[in-house]
């Protein structure tokens, strides 16, 4: 059985890490170079960055940061934000990113994700879903969360699954930064639509939101910011918190903390 992964996002904006609620009322919450470093001594799986502004402001991706990053960091790094092709894929991977992560580009150039997987591998491609309610259904927003594509959620992805996507990274803009659990409706119907990894994203408030995510949710990932950002919890406690209740996880990191 695959252990499942936490995920710390730094979600970052003009070099700092930010966190907002919702996509928007952003605050500073740190420097993503030192946030990675504390977050894969305290032993994450994996650490996600996303650069929120980059396609909104049509800019190059924060390459810099995720160099040093890379240099200073063992854990396998997701990048996103700002890829428009192929090439920005490639750059951000040898900069050191394990897996980039395709959201605007994708729904604008689908073909975008079959391109890039069979030139990198689908191991190395996640698309992310930023999904908000409209009456029982979910849509699809692109540019950070500022435009509605009018794409169903469910429909987008099964086809990104079949297009080679890895996995999905599956955020509910209406649950982000609220601290009031994942939306487990969205994220079990998505789990169950698709056989590849879904990331659950948006709405972390305590651990148990952390078991919901996994037990009702279905999601083989899960990623939080603000409650790591802010010291709420720790992936140390989170992931003695999941062990206690029968879920896999990698927690050898964990006691090697312990000892040090």
């Amino acid at each position: 059985m695959l252990k499942i992964r936490i995920i710390p996002c730094l979600d970052v904006n003009n070099g700092r890490v930010v966190k907002g609620i919702n996509f928007v009322s952003l605050k500073d919450a740190g420097d993503p170079v030192e946030q990675a470093m504390i977050y894969s001594k305290e032993g994450a799986d994996e650490i996600t960055f996303l650069d929120i502004t980059a396609t909104h402001e049509k800019r190059k991706p924060m390459l810099d940061v995720i160099r040093n990053t890379a240099s200073e960091c063992f854990v396998p790094l997701t990048v996103g934000g700002g890829v428009k092709d192929c090439k920005d894929v490639l750059e951000f991977l040898k900069c050191g990113a394990d897996k980039v992560s395709i959201n605007s580009a994708a729904i604008k150039n689908p073909n975008l994700i079959e391109e890039c997987s069979s030139k990198f591998g689908n191991q190395c491609i996640v698309v992310a879903i930023d999904a908000k309610k409209k009456k029982n259904n979910w849509n699809v927003f692109i540019n950070g969360g500022r435009i509605d594509t009018g794409i169903d959620v469910l429909k987008w992805a099964k086809k990104v699954e079949k297009l080679g996507a890895g996995e999905i990274l599956l955020t509910s803009m209406d649950r982000d930064g609220t601290k009031s659990g994942f939306d487990l409706e969205l994220t079990s119907k998505v789990s169950d639509s698709v056989s590849i990894p879904v990331i659950a994203s948006g709405g972390v408030g305590n651990k148990q939101d952390f078991l919901d995510g996994i037990k009702i949710g279905g999601a083989s990932a899960l990623l939080a910011a603000s409650v790591f950002h802010f010291k709420e919890t720790t992936i140390k406690d989170v992931k003695e918190y999941l062990k206690s209740h029968d879920v896999s996880v990698r927690i050898d990191n964990l006691y090697k903390l312990k000892n040090e």
